[in-house]
C-alpha cells in the first residue's frame, strides 16, 4: 500500500484531500491528513467579529465533518519532517512513512517580531483580528470605546489576505458612522507599500474609496517598533504616528515546523515551483496555499484554485506523467468596502485587477474593481459556499482554476 500524507487540515489540506480521492486509487493508496486541532475556522469572518456582524458560532466548525471517510484524520502535533527518508516525525514520537507528501501548513502572526509590540498593552490598547481571540478581543475593545485615533497597521508584507487591513478600514468607517461617532474617530492605514496595493489600477480605484471615506494613509512606513507607554509606532527613519487603538495585522510567518525541518526560507515558507506547485527541492513534495513562497496573495481563493489543479498534478506524478505546469496565480477578493457595498478584484501573475464582469465575461452578473451592492451580497453568501462547496472540492457554476480574462478591460 502507497502513503499519501497531508500535513494540514485548513481549507488548502482539506480541499485538496477532497479533490485528490476524485484522481488516485484508494485501493492502492492510503491518505492520512494530520492537524492538531480539530476546529476550522472560516478565517474570512475573522474581519466581521469585531464589528458585531457575525458571532462565533459562524465561523467554526469540526474539521472531521469536511473530510472523506476514506481518509484517515490524525489530531496531533507535527515535531518534524525528514524528506530524505520521507517520514513525519509526530511529538509524540511516532512516525509515518509516505510516498507523496503535501505541506498546507499555512502561516501564523508573529506579533513577538516586532520590538514592543506583545508589550505594549496586548489586547488591551494593541490587538489583531487574524486569530479568533484577537477578532473577539477586539469586538469588546470596539463596544467600549468612546474615539479617538484608529490606527490599522502592517507590519511587513507579506501577509495572509492582504486586503483585509483595507477592509478593515472600511468597516471602521461604517462602524462609527452607524453608532454615531464617526467625527469623534480618526482612522489611520499604515503600510509599508507605497500604495494601498501593488496593482495600479487596484490601487488607484481602493485609494480613491479611502479618500471618501476620510480613511488617512501613511505609506512607506518600515515598523521598527512600538511604544506602548506613548502608543506610537515608529519606523526606521524616526517617524512617528500616534494611536488610541492599534489594529495591527502583525509579520505573517510559515509554521515553525518548516524551519525545524529544513525546508523553508528564512520565512519558513517553502520554496515552490509557481506553476506546477510541486516542491523546488524534493520532487515527491508539494505545497499547497499559504505554506508556499509564491508571488502571489495568500488568500482562500488562492488554495481553492491550486487544488483542483494539484489534484491533478499528484496524479499525474503517482501515475509517473509530467506535471502541468497549469496554475497561473489566479486570485480573487471580495473587498469588503462598508455601507453595504464591497469591491471584487480578479488576477493573476500576469493580468491586473482590471474592471469588466465576473464569473461571465460580459454578462457578470458581479461587477470588478467597482463598489456595488450586489458584490456586498455576494461576499456574505461566500460564507455559505465555503462550507458547502468549497470545502468539500466541488464545482463552483462558471469559475474556473485558471483565470478567464475574455471581457477585462486589460
Amino acid at each position: 500500500m502507497n502513503h499519501l500524507v497531508v500535513l494540514g487540515a485548513g481549507t488548502g489540506g482539506t480541499v485538496v484531500v477532497n479533490r485528490l480521492l476524485r484522481h488516485i486509487d484508494t485501493m492502492s493508496w492510503n491518505v492520512t491528513i494530520i492537524d492538531e486541532s480539530d476546529k476550522h475556522f472560516y478565517q474570512p469572518g475573522f474581519l466581521f467579529i469585531p464589528f458585531g456582524m457575525y458571532e462565533p458560532k459562524d465561523i467554526v466548525k469540526s474539521k472531521r465533518q469536511f473530510l472523506p471517510r476514506e481518509v484517515r484524520f490524525i489530531q496531533h502535533g507535527i515535531e518534524e519532517i525528514k524528506p530524505t527518508v520521507n517520514q513525519v516525525l509526530l511529538k509524540d514520537g511516532s512516525v509515518l512513512h509516505y510516498d507523496v507528501l503535501v505541506i498546507a501548513t499555512g502561516v501564523k502572526i508573529a506579533p513577538e517580531m516586532v520590538p514592543g509590540l506583545v508589550d505594549s498593552g496586548w489586547y488591551e490598547e494593541a490587538f489583531d483580528f487574524y486569530t479568533f481571540e484577537g477578532a473577539l478581543q477586539l469586538s469588546q475593545a470596539l463596544r467600549n470605546w468612546k474615539g479617538g485615533q484608529l490606527v490599522v497597521h502592517i507590519a511587513e508584507m507579506p501577509i495572509k489576505c492582504p486586503i483585509a487591513p483595507l477592509e478593515f478600514s472600511f468597516l471602521a468607517d461604517w462602524y462609527f458612522t452607524k453608532r454615531g461617532k464617526r467625527d469623534d474617530v480618526e482612522i489611520i492605514l499604515v503600510t509599508p507599500l507605497p500604495g494601498v496595493f501593488t496593482k495600479a489600477r487596484a490601487n488607484a480605484a481602493l485609494q480613491k474609496l479611502l479618500d471618501e471615506k476620510r480613511i488617512r494613509v501613511v505609506t512607506d512606513f518600515y515598523t521598527e517598533r512600538v511604544d506602548g507607554t506613548e502608543r506610537k509606532l515608529y519606523d526606521y527613519s524616526g517617524n512617528s504616528v500616534s494611536y488610541d487603538i492599534l489594529v495591527t495585522v502583525p509579520p505573517n510567518t510559515g509554521d515553525t515546523l518548516i524551519a525545524r525541518s529544513g525546508l523553508g526560507d528564512e520565512m519558513n515558507y517553502v520554496p515552490t515551483d509557481k506553476h506546477t506547485l510541486q516542491s523546488k527541492n524534493y520532487e515527491n513534495i508539494f505545497v499547497i496555499g499559504d505554506a508556499t513562497d509564491l508571488p502571489i496573495s495568500k488568500a482562500g481563493s488562492v488554495a481553492h484554485f491550486q487544488a483542483e489543479l494539484l489534484a491533478e498534478n499528484i496524479a499525474r506524478y503517482i501515475n509517473k506523467k509530467p506535471l502541468e505546469p497549469s496554475y497561473d496565480g489566479h486570485a480573487n477578493c471580495f473587498i469588503e468596502s462598508g455601507h453595504g457595498k464591497a469591491v471584487l478584484i480578479d488576477f493573476n501573475y500576469e493580468i491586473e485587477p482590471s474592471e469588466g464582469h465576473f464569473p461571465l465575461p460580459y454578462i457578470g452578473p458581479l461587477s470588478l474593481l467597482r463598489e456595488t451592492r450586489l458584490n456586498h451580497y455576494a461576499k456574505l453568501a461566500s460564507r455559505h459556499l465555503y462550507w458547502n462547496v468549497i470545502l468539500r472540492g466541488l464545482p463552483i457554476p462558471f469559475v474556473t482554476a485558471r483565470m478567464n480574462p475574455r471581457g477585462r478591460k486589460i
